[in-house]
């Protein structure tokens, strides 16, 4: 069965960028994006692999895998704002809930119908 946020709880964003930050493209994996976050992962290593087949030989470390990083930066705010979206649209819908939990009849054995 596919988990996806609307059927599991919502991750907390700050441990997805933390993944994102770790692993680039695997908090995208966390909060169930595999396909973006498998396309974040190839591209940084695509990337990272081509700027250091032709970069100039005295080129720093940075500057040898720029694209790999430059792909990277640009997955860890991707995952945030996911990741932040898919937690306030829960935390919305869970408002609902305690309206729904106080209409139910509470008896003083503890046994709620």
């Amino acid at each position: 069965m596919k988990a996806t946020a609307s059927t599991s709880a919502p991750r907390d964003p700050r441990l997805v960028l933390i993944v994102g930050a770790l692993l680039p493209g695997f908090g995208h994996v966390l909060i169930g994006r595999a396909a973006r976050g498998l396309g974040f992962a190839l591209f940084t290593i695509l990337l990272g692999w081509l700027t250091a087949r032709f970069a100039a030989p005295d080129a720093s470390i940075i500057g040898r895998h720029a694209g790999g990083f430059f792909v990277w930066a640009l997955s860890l705010p991707d995952v945030y704002r996911a990741a932040r979206l898919d937690f306030e649209r829960a935390r919305q819908s869970a408002r609902v809930l305690p309206a729904a939990r106080r209409s139910r009849l509470i008896f003083p054995h503890g046994k709620n119908f």
